[in-house]
């Protein structure tokens, strides 16, 4: 009997709803590794049939049809390795989210996800019924452990498996990226390793689904805690290593990627992002407003390095408050990523719609009205174009801004994919920087001028607006960690600065409910971890 398990981390990107497809690549894979041979066991992300998260694709009535043909296909076209793949499953009226050992065309083990999150971003409670059940089999004579997920963040699962002596732990995960998330995986993977005295061989998901962004990082642990493989983010591929069943020891068959930094992680987040959704969506490319600002020339950057130059088109679209300086920086931002670069005034769109508006605003003085109808100039014509060449609008507004509604609706929001949706403006700085040292595509003092939506004379952002660094420190407290106004004031924030900053996130919520979805790279971002109702009268005073 050997003593050792060759497992190939499949971490794999997979498409949502695309059952055929999904089962393909896991054919493919499967039977390309039995070809190499040596390889005993294949580990796939989880629900990897449907993707994650399907969400209520899982309510149609054709899933289990869908489903037991895939399942069927896996067992009758691969052989010589098996297979640990996630799919949905009913029992008794109860969908469960499972996992199953093929080999061979026969089910080793059919295993349902025991603890069900149902927080942030995940609402699984919506569609599946937890099941306690022990995921120990046998496999080529030893035991073996299986989990889903969130299972290995719980104590219980880990410590019934160790009671049966399993030799190793596998674990299919779909774990969206937020910064820091790796050090936390590596923490609780480690603990329990410890705890069963047993490798734990963990597969994430990678690739992005609309707002999240599953950013693979797959682990292998050893039975002593010690992370002994960690697989590249944000690149699909499958990863192989050896596990030592009678030392619990792991020796990877290819060297162990170094943990990026927080910019690096962030920024392939983001180019993650654009990618999947701008090719999995099926769009020919993208244009945007490139506004020689930092916010447009860091979402240039990103769109080019997601699609190639080819896919990305920019329009500056300037007004008689815009800087000449503004002007000559869109335009070397242009030149340096190599994209089309067109100039659109907008002075004659404007004054059209004041002329048609005269009686309308006869006796009203100058206000944000006149600020607003210059982001929304802009906006018609980046959608006129975006229709007529079949282009996705990228909008260019970052966390900060959403935050307070430094934003026009049917302006500077109007388009379908966010890019900076969920980056603080303080992290737009460190990004741009970032991606300087790779090639220099943002001018330097773009990113050193004080930041200005140039809809008025000499405007700058903190002209209403607390500095940034303060700004998003209260931001970041008041929704990523639910502090409350005397909590942060306690901290000591300017309490006038506090209060204000709150009553605009507050009331501000009906803006960002019209806004285009983005990759959510924080603890909870402005999308599906953040359900605040728009009519409230609560009040968040001291």
């Amino acid at each position: 009997m050997s003593q050792q398990l060759v497992v190939a981390l499949a971490q794999i990107n997979f498409l949502v709803g695309d059952i055929p497809g999904n089962t393909q690549k896991i054919i493919d894979t499967s039977n390309q590794l039995a070809k190499q041979g040596g390889v005993d066991m294949v580990l796939f992300s989880e629900l990897s049939l449907t993707g994650y998260p399907p969400e209520d694709l899982l309510l149609r009535p054709s899933l289990k049809r869908r489903i037991d043909e895939a399942l069927s296909r896996l067992k009758s076209e691969v052989t010589d390795v098996a297979m640990v793949v996630g799919y949905p499953a009913e029992f008794d009226g109860e969908l469960r989210n499972m996992a199953a050992v093929i080999h061979n065309g026969e089910v080793v083990i059919k295993y349902a996800k025991q603890h069900l999150p149902n927080n942030r971003v995940f609402d699984e409670l919506r569609y599946f019924e937890p099941h306690s059940n022990d995921g120990v089999f046998e496999f080529k004579g030893h035991k073996l452990g299986l989990q889903i997920c969130q299972d290995i963040w719980e104590v219980e699962p880990t410590a019934r498996q160790a009671q049966q002596n399993v030799k190793a732990i596998l674990v299919p995960n779909a774990s969206p990226y937020h910064m820091g998330k790796t050090t936390e995986r590596t923490d609780e993977i480690s603990a329990r390793a410890k705890s069963a005295n047993a490798p734990v061989i963990y597969v994430n998901q990678v690739g992005a689904q609309d707002e999240l962004v599953f950013d693979g990082g797959s682990q292998v642990v050893d039975s002593e805690g010690e992370l002994a493989y960690l697989a590249p983010h944000h690149e699909e591929g499958v990863y192989l290593v050896t596990i030592e069943l009678d030392s619990g020891s792991v020796v990877p068959h290819q060297a162990s990627a170094a943990e990026p930094s927080i910019e690096k992680a962030v920024y392939d987040s983001l180019v993650m992002g654009v990618r999947d959704y701008i090719n999995k969506n099926g769009f020919k490319g993208v244009i945007f407003g490139l506004s020689g600002g930092v916010d447009s020339a860091l979402t240039a950057a990103v769109a080019v390095d997601a699609l190639g130059k080819d896919r990305v088109e920019c329009v500056m679209m300037p007004f008689r408050y815009t800087s000449s300086i503004s002007v000559e920086d869109a335009a070397l931002e242009a030149e340096a990523l190599g994209i089309k670069h067109s100039v659109i005034s907008i002075e004659p769109t404007y004054e059209a719609f004041m002329s048609q508006l005269s009686n309308e605003f006869s006796g009203a003085g100058l206000d944000a009205t006149e600020e607003n109808l210059q982001a929304r100039c802009r906006g018609v014509m980046l959608m006129a174009i975006s229709n007529k060449k079949g282009l996705l609008v990228l909008t260019t507004s970052n966390k900060s801004e959403t935050a307070v509604g430094y934003s026009t609706l049917y302006g500077d929001m109007a388009g379908g994919f966010c890019v900076l949706k969920d980056i603080p403006k303080t992290l737009v700085y460190r990004l741009c920087r970032y991606r300087n040292e790779i090639s220099p595509v943002i001018p330097e003092r773009v990113i050193t001028r004080p930041p200005s939506a140039e809809l008025r004379p000499d405007q700058t952002d903190q002209d209403s607006l607390p500095d940034y660094d303060q700004l998003d420190a209260i931001i970041e407290m008041y929704v990523e960690h639910d502090y409350s106004a005397e909590m942060i004031i306690a901290k000591g924030y300017n309490e006038a600065d506090v209060l204000r900053v709150i009553r605009l996130i507050d009331i501000n919520e009906y803006k960002r409910r019209q806004a285009p979805i983005g990759p959510r790279i924080t603890q909870r971002g402005f999308g599906r971890d953040r359900r605040y109702p728009i009519t409230s009268g609560w009040k968040a005073g001291v």
